[in-house]
Protein backbone atom coordinates (compact mmCIF):
# COMPACT_ATOMS: atom_id res chain seq x y z
CA UNK A 1 0.00 0.00 0.00
CA UNK A 2 1.37 3.62 -0.56
CA UNK A 3 0.12 4.99 2.64
CA UNK A 4 2.74 4.69 5.39
CA UNK A 5 1.40 4.96 8.76
CA UNK A 6 3.74 6.38 11.45
CA UNK A 7 3.27 6.06 15.39
CA UNK A 8 5.37 8.02 18.61
CA UNK A 9 4.65 6.60 21.72
CA UNK A 10 6.36 4.48 24.40
CA UNK A 11 7.05 1.13 24.13
CA UNK A 12 7.07 -0.91 27.66
CA UNK A 13 7.95 -3.61 29.36
CA UNK A 14 5.24 -5.91 30.65
CA UNK A 15 5.63 -8.27 33.74
CA UNK A 16 2.72 -10.38 34.80
CA UNK A 17 2.39 -13.79 36.92
CA UNK A 18 1.03 -16.68 34.69
CA UNK A 19 -2.53 -17.15 34.52
CA UNK A 20 -4.82 -15.67 36.78
CA UNK A 21 -2.13 -15.36 39.62
CA UNK A 22 -2.09 -12.11 41.98
CA UNK A 23 1.22 -10.07 41.71
CA UNK A 24 1.88 -10.75 45.70
CA UNK A 25 1.97 -14.68 44.98
CA UNK A 26 3.66 -15.10 41.99
CA UNK A 27 7.41 -16.43 41.90
CA UNK A 28 7.51 -15.85 38.65
CA UNK A 29 6.45 -13.02 35.82
CA UNK A 30 6.19 -13.15 32.09
CA UNK A 31 8.12 -11.05 30.05
CA UNK A 32 5.94 -8.93 27.18
CA UNK A 33 6.34 -6.00 25.40
CA UNK A 34 3.86 -3.20 24.19
CA UNK A 35 2.44 0.43 24.39
CA UNK A 36 -1.07 1.68 23.05
CA UNK A 37 0.94 3.35 19.73
CA UNK A 38 3.42 0.17 19.20
CA UNK A 39 0.31 -2.00 19.74
CA UNK A 40 -1.27 -0.08 16.64
CA UNK A 41 1.43 0.01 14.02
CA UNK A 42 2.28 -3.74 14.72
CA UNK A 43 -1.52 -4.42 14.07
CA UNK A 44 -1.48 -2.18 11.33
CA UNK A 45 1.82 -4.00 10.24
CA UNK A 46 -0.29 -7.57 10.18
CA UNK A 47 -2.71 -5.76 8.30
CA UNK A 48 0.24 -5.54 5.31
CA UNK A 49 0.39 -1.58 5.71
CA UNK A 50 3.83 0.03 6.01
CA UNK A 51 4.33 0.92 9.70
CA UNK A 52 6.39 2.77 11.64
CA UNK A 53 7.34 3.65 15.22
CA UNK A 54 9.51 6.06 16.67
CA UNK A 55 9.94 6.74 20.36
CA UNK A 56 12.96 7.03 23.05
CA UNK A 57 14.80 3.95 24.20
CA UNK A 58 17.60 3.32 26.51
CA UNK A 59 20.58 1.80 25.12
CA UNK A 60 20.54 -1.67 26.99
CA UNK A 61 20.15 -5.07 25.92
CA UNK A 62 16.28 -5.09 27.45
CA UNK A 63 15.14 -1.95 25.36
CA UNK A 64 16.88 -3.74 22.02
CA UNK A 65 14.90 -6.37 23.23
CA UNK A 66 11.44 -4.31 23.04
CA UNK A 67 13.20 -2.61 19.68
CA UNK A 68 13.26 -6.23 18.69
CA UNK A 69 9.82 -7.06 19.40
CA UNK A 70 7.91 -4.48 16.96
CA UNK A 71 10.97 -5.10 14.32
CA UNK A 72 9.49 -9.13 13.97
CA UNK A 73 6.01 -7.31 12.91
CA UNK A 74 7.34 -5.57 10.49
CA UNK A 75 7.28 -2.11 11.57
CA UNK A 76 10.25 0.16 11.01
CA UNK A 77 12.25 1.42 13.71
CA UNK A 78 14.94 3.31 12.32
CA UNK A 79 14.10 6.67 13.84
CA UNK A 80 13.80 5.46 17.34
CA UNK A 81 16.34 8.14 18.91
CA UNK A 82 18.53 5.96 21.74
CA UNK A 83 19.05 7.61 25.57
CA UNK A 84 18.28 7.93 29.18
CA UNK A 85 17.99 5.28 31.84
CA UNK A 86 15.61 2.73 31.64
CA UNK A 87 12.64 1.62 29.71
CA UNK A 88 8.89 1.93 31.67
CA UNK A 89 7.91 -0.89 33.06
CA UNK A 90 3.90 -2.24 33.91
CA UNK A 91 2.76 -5.08 35.94
CA UNK A 92 -0.55 -6.48 35.22
CA UNK A 93 -2.51 -8.77 37.31
CA UNK A 94 -5.04 -10.26 35.44
CA UNK A 95 -8.58 -10.79 37.05
CA UNK A 96 -11.32 -13.35 36.97
CA UNK A 97 -14.98 -13.24 37.48
CA UNK A 98 -15.53 -10.77 39.77
CA UNK A 99 -11.92 -10.00 40.67
CA UNK A 100 -10.88 -6.91 38.62
CA UNK A 101 -7.68 -6.75 36.75
CA UNK A 102 -5.33 -4.31 38.32
CA UNK A 103 -2.19 -2.32 36.55
CA UNK A 104 0.84 -0.61 38.64
CA UNK A 105 2.61 1.42 36.82
CA UNK A 106 6.79 1.72 37.05
CA UNK A 107 7.36 4.84 34.04
CA UNK A 108 9.02 7.67 36.41
CA UNK A 109 12.45 8.50 34.91
CA UNK A 110 12.35 6.34 31.92
CA UNK A 111 13.91 7.43 28.41
CA UNK A 112 10.64 8.18 26.99
CA UNK A 113 9.73 10.28 30.04
CA UNK A 114 12.76 12.24 30.15
CA UNK A 115 12.59 13.26 26.24
CA UNK A 116 12.88 17.09 25.61
CA UNK A 117 11.84 19.17 22.92
CA UNK A 118 14.12 19.43 19.78
CA UNK A 119 15.71 15.55 20.26
CA UNK A 120 13.66 14.45 17.65
CA UNK A 121 13.62 16.01 14.08
CA UNK A 122 10.17 15.42 12.50
CA UNK A 123 10.99 16.79 9.46
CA UNK A 124 13.07 14.43 8.74
CA UNK A 125 10.69 11.33 10.07
CA UNK A 126 7.81 12.65 8.21
CA UNK A 127 9.33 11.99 5.07
CA UNK A 128 6.69 9.97 2.53
CA UNK A 129 4.55 9.66 6.07
CA UNK A 130 0.81 10.00 5.49
CA UNK A 131 -0.79 9.17 8.41
CA UNK A 132 0.62 10.14 12.10
CA UNK A 133 -0.80 8.64 15.06
CA UNK A 134 -0.26 9.30 18.82
CA UNK A 135 -2.44 8.70 21.92
CA UNK A 136 -3.22 10.70 25.77
CA UNK A 137 -0.62 8.15 27.55
CA UNK A 138 2.14 10.19 25.77
CA UNK A 139 1.41 14.10 27.37
CA UNK A 140 0.55 11.91 30.46
CA UNK A 141 4.22 11.42 31.25
CA UNK A 142 5.59 14.33 31.65
CA UNK A 143 5.86 18.25 30.70
CA UNK A 144 8.60 17.53 27.99
CA UNK A 145 6.93 14.53 26.44
CA UNK A 146 3.79 16.65 26.29
CA UNK A 147 5.93 19.53 24.69
CA UNK A 148 7.74 16.85 21.91
CA UNK A 149 3.77 15.52 20.94
CA UNK A 150 3.29 19.25 20.54
CA UNK A 151 6.34 19.33 18.21
CA UNK A 152 5.30 16.47 16.29
CA UNK A 153 1.56 17.30 15.46
CA UNK A 154 2.34 20.86 14.70
CA UNK A 155 5.12 19.36 11.85
CA UNK A 156 2.22 16.86 10.60
CA UNK A 157 -0.34 19.48 10.55
CA UNK A 158 1.86 21.63 8.75
CA UNK A 159 2.40 18.79 6.36
CA UNK A 160 -1.21 17.84 5.63
CA UNK A 161 -0.60 14.26 7.31
CA UNK A 162 -3.42 13.12 8.68
CA UNK A 163 -3.59 12.51 12.11
CA UNK A 164 -5.34 10.41 14.67
CA UNK A 165 -5.52 10.13 18.28
CA UNK A 166 -6.73 7.92 21.33
CA UNK A 167 -7.66 9.73 24.62
CA UNK A 168 -6.64 7.31 26.39
CA UNK A 169 -7.34 8.62 29.58
CA UNK A 170 -5.29 6.83 32.45
CA UNK A 171 -5.33 9.14 35.65
CA UNK A 172 -2.84 7.56 37.46
CA UNK A 173 -0.03 8.69 35.20
CA UNK A 174 -1.11 12.51 35.08
CA UNK A 175 0.98 13.84 38.19
CA UNK A 176 3.39 16.24 37.48
CA UNK A 177 1.14 19.06 38.37
CA UNK A 178 -0.99 19.23 34.89
CA UNK A 179 -4.49 18.13 34.43
CA UNK A 180 -5.42 16.62 31.14
CA UNK A 181 -7.63 19.81 29.76
CA UNK A 182 -4.45 21.63 30.46
CA UNK A 183 -2.58 19.98 27.38
CA UNK A 184 -4.82 17.90 25.47
CA UNK A 185 -7.30 20.79 23.66
CA UNK A 186 -4.74 22.26 22.32
CA UNK A 187 -3.21 18.49 20.55
CA UNK A 188 -6.56 17.71 19.82
CA UNK A 189 -7.10 20.28 17.72
CA UNK A 190 -5.25 19.45 15.05
CA UNK A 191 -6.79 16.26 14.66
CA UNK A 192 -8.62 14.79 12.56
CA UNK A 193 -9.33 11.35 13.57
CA UNK A 194 -10.22 10.94 17.86
CA UNK A 195 -11.19 7.83 19.42
CA UNK A 196 -12.44 8.51 22.62
CA UNK A 197 -15.73 7.70 25.47
CA UNK A 198 -18.49 9.87 26.97
CA UNK A 199 -16.72 9.44 30.44
CA UNK A 200 -13.56 11.26 29.30
CA UNK A 201 -14.84 14.24 27.61
CA UNK A 202 -15.04 16.28 30.64
CA UNK A 203 -11.77 15.18 32.54
CA UNK A 204 -9.75 15.10 29.65
CA UNK A 205 -11.37 17.80 26.90
CA UNK A 206 -13.23 20.19 29.28
CA UNK A 207 -16.63 19.76 27.33
CA UNK A 208 -19.63 18.53 29.65
CA UNK A 209 -21.94 15.83 27.40
CA UNK A 210 -24.66 13.59 28.32
CA UNK A 211 -23.09 10.42 30.40
CA UNK A 212 -25.46 6.80 30.21
CA UNK A 213 -24.60 4.23 32.40
CA UNK A 214 -23.49 -0.21 31.91
CA UNK A 215 -27.25 -0.53 32.14
CA UNK A 216 -28.88 1.31 29.09
CA UNK A 217 -29.32 -0.18 25.83
CA UNK A 218 -26.48 0.10 22.76
CA UNK A 219 -29.16 2.16 20.92
CA UNK A 220 -29.82 4.19 23.53
CA UNK A 221 -25.80 5.04 24.00
CA UNK A 222 -25.52 4.89 20.57
CA UNK A 223 -27.75 8.45 21.06
CA UNK A 224 -25.59 9.77 23.90
CA UNK A 225 -22.49 9.14 21.75
CA UNK A 226 -24.15 11.34 18.32
CA UNK A 227 -24.45 13.80 20.51
CA UNK A 228 -21.37 13.88 22.00
CA UNK A 229 -19.76 13.71 18.50
CA UNK A 230 -21.82 17.11 17.64
CA UNK A 231 -20.33 18.94 21.40
CA UNK A 232 -16.69 17.48 19.79
CA UNK A 233 -16.98 18.61 16.19
CA UNK A 234 -18.32 22.38 17.29
CA UNK A 235 -15.08 22.90 19.56
CA UNK A 236 -12.87 21.14 17.33
CA UNK A 237 -14.03 21.74 14.01
CA UNK A 238 -10.80 19.77 12.10
CA UNK A 239 -12.50 16.46 13.20
CA UNK A 240 -13.65 14.35 10.45
CA UNK A 241 -14.26 11.03 12.36
CA UNK A 242 -14.86 10.14 15.45
CA UNK A 243 -15.05 6.40 17.19
CA UNK A 244 -16.35 4.90 20.03
CA UNK A 245 -16.44 1.38 21.95
CA UNK A 246 -19.46 0.63 23.77
CA UNK A 247 -18.84 -2.12 26.46
CA UNK A 248 -20.20 -3.66 28.76
CA UNK A 249 -18.55 -5.66 31.37
CA UNK A 250 -20.52 -8.54 32.33
CA UNK A 251 -17.79 -9.60 34.93
CA UNK A 252 -13.87 -9.55 34.06
CA UNK A 253 -14.17 -12.83 32.04
CA UNK A 254 -16.95 -11.83 30.32
CA UNK A 255 -17.91 -8.32 28.00
CA UNK A 256 -20.13 -7.47 25.40
CA UNK A 257 -18.29 -5.35 22.57
CA UNK A 258 -19.36 -3.15 19.87
CA UNK A 259 -18.30 -0.15 18.77
CA UNK A 260 -19.58 3.26 16.84
CA UNK A 261 -18.03 5.79 14.53
CA UNK A 262 -19.56 9.23 13.38
CA UNK A 263 -18.29 10.83 9.85
CA UNK A 264 -19.32 14.34 10.29
CA UNK A 265 -22.73 12.89 9.00
CA UNK A 266 -24.08 9.99 10.17
CA UNK A 267 -23.20 7.82 13.55
CA UNK A 268 -22.80 4.58 12.38
CA UNK A 269 -22.77 0.93 14.92
CA UNK A 270 -21.83 -2.26 14.66
CA UNK A 271 -22.88 -5.98 15.34
CA UNK A 272 -21.67 -6.69 19.22
CA UNK A 273 -19.66 -9.20 20.44
CA UNK A 274 -20.34 -11.20 23.68
CA UNK A 275 -17.00 -12.32 24.53
CA UNK A 276 -17.38 -15.06 27.13
CA UNK A 277 -13.85 -16.42 28.25
CA UNK A 278 -11.19 -13.43 27.82
CA UNK A 279 -7.50 -14.54 27.43
CA UNK A 280 -6.53 -10.26 27.66
CA UNK A 281 -8.56 -7.42 27.79
CA UNK A 282 -5.42 -5.62 27.81
CA UNK A 283 -4.56 -4.19 24.21
CA UNK A 284 -8.36 -4.42 23.06
CA UNK A 285 -8.55 -0.82 22.55
CA UNK A 286 -5.56 -0.01 20.76
CA UNK A 287 -6.86 -3.85 18.11
CA UNK A 288 -9.65 -1.03 17.39
CA UNK A 289 -8.16 2.14 16.53
CA UNK A 290 -5.70 -0.16 14.26
CA UNK A 291 -8.53 -2.10 12.80
CA UNK A 292 -10.24 1.60 12.60
CA UNK A 293 -7.14 2.93 10.41
CA UNK A 294 -6.82 0.34 8.18
CA UNK A 295 -10.26 0.66 7.63
CA UNK A 296 -10.42 4.07 6.63
CA UNK A 297 -7.53 3.45 4.38
CA UNK A 298 -8.80 0.49 3.10
CA UNK A 299 -12.54 1.10 2.54
CA UNK A 300 -12.67 4.31 1.11
CA UNK A 301 -15.74 6.19 2.95
CA UNK A 302 -17.39 2.50 3.71
CA UNK A 303 -17.39 3.78 7.20
CA UNK A 304 -19.48 1.01 8.31
CA UNK A 305 -17.50 -1.20 7.18
CA UNK A 306 -14.19 0.52 8.84
CA UNK A 307 -16.09 -0.02 12.00
CA UNK A 308 -16.85 -3.40 11.38
CA UNK A 309 -13.70 -4.29 11.13
CA UNK A 310 -12.36 -2.57 14.17
CA UNK A 311 -14.70 -3.57 16.08
CA UNK A 312 -13.61 -7.41 14.79
CA UNK A 313 -10.56 -6.73 15.17
CA UNK A 314 -10.57 -5.67 18.77
CA UNK A 315 -13.01 -8.83 19.61
CA UNK A 316 -10.37 -11.23 18.35
CA UNK A 317 -7.70 -9.26 20.48
CA UNK A 318 -9.58 -10.57 23.53
CA UNK A 319 -8.16 -13.79 22.75
CA UNK A 320 -4.96 -13.10 22.26
CA UNK A 321 -2.21 -12.87 25.31
CA UNK A 322 -0.13 -9.96 25.44
CA UNK A 323 -0.57 -6.62 24.11
CA UNK A 324 -0.23 -6.65 20.06
CA UNK A 325 -3.24 -8.12 18.12
CA UNK A 326 -1.33 -10.89 16.21
CA UNK A 327 -4.62 -12.10 14.53
CA UNK A 328 -4.69 -11.50 10.69
CA UNK A 329 -6.50 -9.46 7.97
CA UNK A 330 -8.02 -12.74 6.73
CA UNK A 331 -9.02 -13.59 10.07
CA UNK A 332 -10.80 -10.58 11.00
CA UNK A 333 -12.52 -10.39 7.63
CA UNK A 334 -14.01 -13.90 8.09
CA UNK A 335 -15.52 -12.92 11.64
CA UNK A 336 -16.47 -9.28 10.36
CA UNK A 337 -18.52 -11.49 7.74
CA UNK A 338 -20.00 -13.77 10.27
CA UNK A 339 -18.39 -16.77 10.04
CA UNK A 340 -18.51 -18.41 13.20
CA UNK A 341 -16.82 -21.51 12.18
CA UNK A 342 -14.48 -23.23 14.77
CA UNK A 343 -13.40 -25.95 12.62
CA UNK A 344 -9.65 -26.86 12.48
CA UNK A 345 -8.10 -24.52 9.81
CA UNK A 346 -5.86 -27.14 7.35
Amino acid sequence: MSQKILAFGELLLRLSPPGHERLEQAVSLEVQYGGSEANIVASLARFNHAAAFVTRLPENELAQAANNSLRKFGVDTSQIIWGGKRLGIYFLETGAVSRQSKVVYDRADSSIAAIQPGMINWEKVFENITWFHWSGITPALSASAAQVVKEAIEVAAKKNIYISADLNYRANLWNYGKKPVDIMPELIAHCDVVLGGNEDSEKVLGLKVPIGDDDMSVEKEAALIEERCFIWKQAFPKLKVIASTIRRSRSASHNFLAGAVWNGLELFVSRGYEITHIVDRVGGGDAFMGGLIHGILSYKNNFQKALDFATAASALKHTIKGDVNLVSKEEVEKLMQGDKSLRIVR
